[in-house]
């Protein structure tokens, strides 16, 4: 059994081709479960984001899990073959630590993955398939992060992807006070997104969610107006900036219902930034005058600001990643040994409950508790010597040697030459 993980991410695929890996909320604890339950893994847990969707696994089967992946999303191991990635064993663990790090993040050193992480972390406990690996290997994961965090420079002169929808929409409207805004989702995205955008006192503010009572949660603490999804064809047109994020499968804004929105509005400019993987709004709408639509993936340019302040903490957070590998890998293989060891202790415990009854016999003949004592103490070290020193007088003449060495060191021997 290997730890294995592979998957796709911003780097390695463009967003149509993400968007038809991603896994929603509520099909996380049931894909894990499909997922081990099929044989493809011993544990399993799955991060999926806007950025990426990987799996990290416990398995013998590798290509069983890849093709899992494909045959799960209803697509073939060759049409997502070219995007994906994998590493086993030390390579997986460094990827790990590089994710939660932020270091493979398309906002260098973002704090948010780690949080996501943790969430996939607890729906694997939840769908039951976060074995002893996994379990240890997100520990030493999340307290690695927690290193880096502190002790480099990584998360400097961050520009966030909800600071960056900010920085956009400046660019379309000259004060973004003066227009309406509409936050479409409660989820985190949203809530980071609603943060910026209410810091700059827009005119208005409305949250839109499939339930009022989460959309109002939110709109309390902005000072926003709540509906819900249903209304959203009739307020579309009332605001000049949206911002989506939802777990929804499908597009939540058509091209009609955008076209709707432009007539009524008369042609004023509208402002829309799709956080949502997959997308909320469909592709075409980019094709409409008068809209400015933006995906995750048009938002790198401006996130990459900042970025040779934050560069030269990589290297620092680099030396620790690799540090908790070689610490993490060595727990690893001394796992290896664990039968052995647990094989060893049975056969010397089945040797001592032996004597022990031997001597508790004696005991209760009647014979002396000095004589039984030397009795059990002989026997039990000529049992416990009785395997290394057949060893030694059986051993050839090119083992002898190595064979020496082993049991001088076992025992911590110091003979003369």
């Amino acid at each position: 059994m290997q730890l294995f993980a592979f998957g796709i991410n911003h780097q390695t695929a463009p967003l149509a081709v993400r968007e038809q890996i991603a896994f929603n909320v509520d099909a996380m604890e049931p894909a894990l479960r499909d997922l081990v339950g099929h044989g493809a893994a011993k544990e399993a847990t799955i991060l999926s984001t806007c950025n990426r969707t990987e799996v990290y696994c416990s398995t013998h089967e590798p290509d069983q899990a890849i093709n899992w992946l494909a045959a799960y999303h209803k697509l073939s191991a060759e049409q997502i073959a070219p995007y994906i990635y994998t590493m086993q064993q030390d390579e997986a663990v460094k990827h790990a630590f590089r994710v939660a790090s932020g270091l493979d993040s398309m906002v260098l050193g973002e704090p948010q993955i780690l949080g996501q992480m943790k969430q996939a972390v607890r729906y694997a406990e939840q769908a039951g398939t976060l074995g002893f690996l996994l379990h240890k290997l997100f520990q030493r994961t999340f307290s690695v992060a927690k290193d880096v965090r502190t002790q480099t420079e990584i998360g400097a002169n961050l520009i966030s992807m909800a600071a960056a929808a900010v920085k956009l929409s400046e660019r379309i409207f000259p004060s973004i006070a003066e227009q309406r805004v509409l936050f479409v989702g409660a989820g985190e995205m949203i809530e980071l997104n609603a943060v910026h955008f209410a810091a700059k006192s827009p005119r208005h503010i409305t949250v839109a969610n499939r339930t009022l009572e989460r959309a109002q949660v939110l709109a309390r603490r902005i000072n926003g107006h709540a509906i819900t999804l249903t209304e959203l064809p009739e307020q579309l047109a009332q605001h000049d900036i949206i911002v989506t994020c939802t777990a929804s499968t499908l597009p939540i804004m058509g091209k009609g219902m955008v076209e709707r929105a432009l007539k009524a509005r008369k042609h004023r400019p509208l402002f829309i930034v799709d956080l949502a993987v997959p997308r909320d709004v469909e592709a075409e709408v980019a094709e409409l005058n008068d809209v400015f639509l933006y995906t995750v993936d048009d938002l790198s340019e401006v996130v990459r600001d900042g970025l040779d302040a934050r560069q030269g903490a990589v290297k620092e957070a680099e030396v620790i990643i690799d540090s908790g590998v070689n610490e993490f890998m060595h727990w690893m293989e001394s796992r290896g040994v664990v039968p052995t060891i647990r094989a060893l202790r049975d056969n010397v415990e089945r040797q001592r409950r032996s004597e022990m009854e031997k001597a508790l016999r004696l005991l209760a003949k009647g014979e002396p508790v000095e004589k039984v004592l030397e009795s059990l103490s002989s026997a039990l070290v000529n049992k416990f010597l009785h395997a290394p020193t057949q060893a030694l007088n059986q051993a050839q003449a090119e083992e002898r040697e190595a064979l020496l060495e082993t049991i001088h060191r076992l025992y911590h021997l110091n003979t003369p030459e």
